[in-house]
């Protein structure tokens, strides 16, 4: 599947953003973002074993097919991302049954929905995770997506429920330490892009 640009602005009046997969230039300002979301909105900041991806994006993400990183750009800059990784829940530290119904492989993995405070209220998040579940159903072998949410973040709960389907509230758990809430989701699979003659 090619990724599609649909935000591009093409007249007087139309959204000043662009949503695109990742580039190699992109890194860095994807890199910032993620970084300034762990730091400034989730307090508990960089942890090498939950965000190795942000070391390495080009290899996580640019490098592997079955992968991808969407970025909203305003003027030049990187304003959001959006990923997808072949990767379920590891267990530990969520449950056994949890890793069991979503295997690594066949699980596509929505990861770095985060958008810079100051252009949120756009559609930014939403238009990019529909991007990436249209791109995981296009992309072979994937069966599920699924996602895990600090739902502390004010409005990510209602975000999240406005989209997916909650699979399991872990906040009596403690999974991830004091001041993280986390709940799953399951995203429905959307349909398939159909192939036309035109490709």
């Amino acid at each position: 599947m090619t990724v599609t640009d649909n935000r591009r602005a093409a007249a007087p009046g139309a959204s000043p953003y662009t949503i695109r997969a990742a580039t190699p230039a992109d890194v860095a300002g994807a890199r910032r973002v993620m970084l300034d979301t762990l730091y400034r909105e989730f307090d508990y900041g960089y942890v090498p074993q939950w965000h190795h991806d942000i070391v390495d994006i080009h290899a996580t993400y640019l490098d592997d097919p079955r992968h991808l990183l969407l970025v909203a750009v305003h003027e030049g800059e990187v304003v959001g991302t959006t990923g997808i990784r072949s990767a379920g829940p590891a267990h530990p530290p969520h449950p056994r049954w949890l890793a069991d119904r979503y295997p690594s492989g066949s699980t596509a993995q929505l990861v770095r929905v985060y958008v810079d405070p100051a252009h949120r209220r756009h559609g930014l998040a939403r238009t990019m995770v529909r991007q990436a579940c249209a791109f995981v159903a296009d992309t072979p072998g994937y069966a599920r997506i699924y996602l895990h949410t600090n739902v502390k973040v004010e409005g990510s709960g209602a975000f999240w429920r406005s989209l997916a389907d909650e699979v399991f509230d872990a906040r009596a758990t403690g999974e991830h330490g004091p001041g993280v809430e986390t709940v799953h989701f399951e995203i429905p699979m959307p349909a398939r892009t159909p192939v036309t003659a035109e490709g």
